[in-house]
């Protein structure tokens, strides 16, 4: 029989082959989804703080979202909400002209893990596509844009002016990073908030939203 403490160790473990069958045992003993799933957010939280303090790296982190991820699968099904988008959705993507996808895939299994449904655009992402995205997406909570080159910072910059200048803009909340992206630029942009990596990146997004 498996208990919450055994579903957060698999999870901060990275066993992702073994997930499955943890999370299967832990229902089989009575214990209910919306707990385990709780209990896999918190174990990723763990994760996230440890990757802060550089306790581990992002090896360790991918195969921790691994493993939480193939524990969600056997959740979905018994979700009535539909399970992992409990925090509502949050769109994502690398502004027009930048190419680069990692940091924001991390993010985005950070962010997932935290309990958010993502809807992901990918990279070079011009700013006409984030506010079809959102019209598309009306009950969106934040956008997340990410640059990581020195060169696509003006791109970042024009996405989120036109971003705030949309009539929905009071409804969600935006997020900005990337390597050279720093606090004083966020706020100098109008973003709402800016966190320097992708551990960071989850808990303000739950911040954002609660």
């Amino acid at each position: 029989m498996a208990t919450l403490q055994d579903v957060a160790d698999i999870v901060i473990a990275g066993k992702a082959k073994k997930t499955p069958g943890v999370v299967q045992e832990a229902l089989d003993a009575g214990l209910a989804p919306k707990d385990i799933l709780n209990t896999m957010i918190d174990a990723m939280s763990v994760v996230g703080e440890r990757f802060s303090r550089n306790e581990i790296f992002v090896p360790e982190m991918l195969v921790a979202a691994k493993a939480m991820k193939k524990g969600v699968d056997v959740l979905k099904p018994l979700l009535s909400d539909g399970g992992v988008g409990s925090m509502g959705k949050m769109i994502m993507g690398t502004v027009a002209g930048d190419l680069h996808d990692i940091g924001k895939n991390l993010v985005i299994m950070m962010i997932e893990s935290a309990g958010f449904d993502v809807i992901d655009l990918g990279v070079d992402v011009p700013i006409e596509r984030f506010l079809s995205a959102y019209d598309e997406n009306p009950d969106t909570k934040i956008i997340g844009c990410s640059a990581l080159l020195t060169t696509t910072m003006p791109a970042l910059e024009q996405t989120v002016a036109a971003i705030n200048q949309q009539p929905w803009r009071g409804k969600v909340k935006v997020m900005v990073g990337g390597a050279p992206i720093t606090q004083e630029f966020a706020d100098r942009i109008g973003a709402d908030a800016y966190t320097e990596d992708a551990a960071s990146a989850a808990q303000k997004a739950k911040e954002l939203v609660s």
